[in-house]
């Protein structure tokens, strides 16, 4: 499987935010979104990541983006994870049917049972602007990968 192709229309998808409320395709609509898949809430790669984003949050902001984390974690691992960190960036949990918009984004790493580590900009419009996705769930995309995705997606 591979990771959705700019251009391609998001698919529907219910995840679920921290406090159990559902979170749909309707509510990326009029924004640019920054989906970001990740493996686990509490693992060392996955901490460094969302350590380094919420340091340049407001520069994401400032580019009109907004970040989502999004994992097969229930949503209390997921809070108790962003509270760990101290981070303002919300979780979504793609906990149950299991990993179903990772598998429709093609972020899930089926081995694992797993997110894979990847990147989605979805624009306002409802359409994927940008893509990227790990060679394996270890490797972590610095922020300047983020600001990359939404220049070319910009353009």
């Amino acid at each position: 499987m591979s990771i959705i192709a700019p251009g391609t229309d998001v698919p529907e998808l219910t995840l679920r935010t921290e406090d159990g409320e559902a979170f749909t395709r309707d509510d990326l609509a009029g924004r640019t979104t920054v989906l970001v898949f990740f493996p686990f809430a509490f693992s060392s790669v996955c901490t460094d990541q969302f350590q380094i984003y919420q340091e340049v949050l407001g520069d994401f902001e400032a580019q009109g983006a907004t970040l989502y984390g999004v994992s097969t974690d229930a949503s209390d691992s997921q809070r108790a994870f962003r509270e760990s960190l101290g981070t303002s960036i919300a979780m979504l949990s793609d906990f149950e049917p299991k990993g179903a918009t990772a598998k429709a984004f093609g972020a899930f790493f089926a081995p694992g049972g797993m997110t894979t580590r990847a990147l989605v900009i979805v624009g306002p419009d409802l359409v994927v602007q940008w893509s990227w996705i790990g060679e394996h769930p270890g490797i972590l995309p610095g922020a300047n990968l983020i600001f990359d995705g939404l220049a070319g997606a910009a353009t």
